[in-house]
């Protein structure tokens, strides 16, 4: 079996002295049949400032990847005949593509522009409105969850209820002393099923009818109280408000302007090579 060696800190070597050539010779960290892993091999997998446990836990995980993969090359090379000159080719060909990845990612960067106006947003929602059906259950309101034996929760519904500005404050500051989690701002489109998740409502069978005819709701468990005030909901397969979807349209839109941003940066490269008379593509 071949030898795996774990590491309980960074200090994964030593060093020792061969008398018979009087060089200095690193000892491995790990072998796997004829194949050596030296802590050199794996210096930058570790950041600066990472704690020790954290740096030996992963400095570990890189140990048992390299050795699985030796294994599986030595494994591969006793069963399959390979041509060794494809391999290279493949490699060099991998190799070039990873550093025209690398530049491509250096332009985008330099060059996207990643604010997007709430204009921008609005027309992409009005001209692909049929890609943003709901695929869940969504609502707008308020959701507290209290522990037992929480103080004042007789407050609560009147509180919760209110569209005065000092009540509410007075909810978030209620909410923030005494609140397992909550949801207050009810002018926010969220996910029903997540809002509800780990509470008694999660079990519902009819999820559609709850949402249709409770607009208020209290409920307990053995170790908690949950208020839920529903303000107004829409069902999976409703066509999603623009609000639900304005982050993801957001990265839609930057997406875009990154493929675009890569495709620039090929044919300005391409149009200066021809310019200059660096490329020439000859018959067959």
């Amino acid at each position: 079996m071949p030898l795996i060696v774990l590491l309980s800190s960074c200090e994964f070597f030593q060093v020792k002295k061969d008398a018979a050539e009087n060089i200095v010779q690193e000892k491995p960290i790990a072998r796997a049949h004829d194949a050596f892993l030296y802590k050199e091999d794996i210096g930058s997998i570790v950041p600066d400032g990472m704690s020790p446990t954290d740096s030996a836990e992963r400095v570990n995980r890189y140990i048992d990847s390299w050795a699985r993969k030796q294994l599986l090359i030595k494994e591969a090379t006793e069963n399959i005949e390979f041509d060794e000159a494809e391999i290279e080719r493949k490699i060099l060909d991998y190799r070039y593509s990873l550093m025209g990845y690398e530049y491509q990612s250096y332009y985008v960067s330099e060059k996207l522009v990643d604010e997007v106006t709430d204009e921008a947003i609005e027309e992409y929602y009005t001209e692909h409105i049929d890609n943003f059906t709901l695929k869940q259950n969504i609502i707008r309101g308020k959701f507290i969850n209290l522990p037992i034996g929480a103080p004042s929760t007789v407050d609560i519904k009147k509180l919760i209820h209110s569209n005065k500005e000092v009540d509410l404050e007075v909810l978030k500051t209620y909410c923030l002393s005494f609140a397992t989690s909550y949801q207050l701002n009810d002018s926010a489109w969220i996910n029903f099923e997540e809002l509800v998740r780990s509470t008694p409502l999660a079990q519902l069978d009819n999820k559609v009818q709850f949402l249709k005819t409770k607009k208020y709701t209290e409920l307990a468990d053995s170790t908690n109280l949950y208020y839920l005030s529903i303000s107004e909901y829409k069902m999976s397969d409703e066509l999603s408000p623009m609000e639900f979807v304005k982050d993801q349209i957001k990265n839609i839109i930057i997406n875009k302007r990154k493929i675009a941003l890569a495709r620039q940066l090929e044919e300005e490269v391409y149009e200066k090579a021809v310019r200059n008379k660096e490329i020439e593509i000859y018959e067959n």
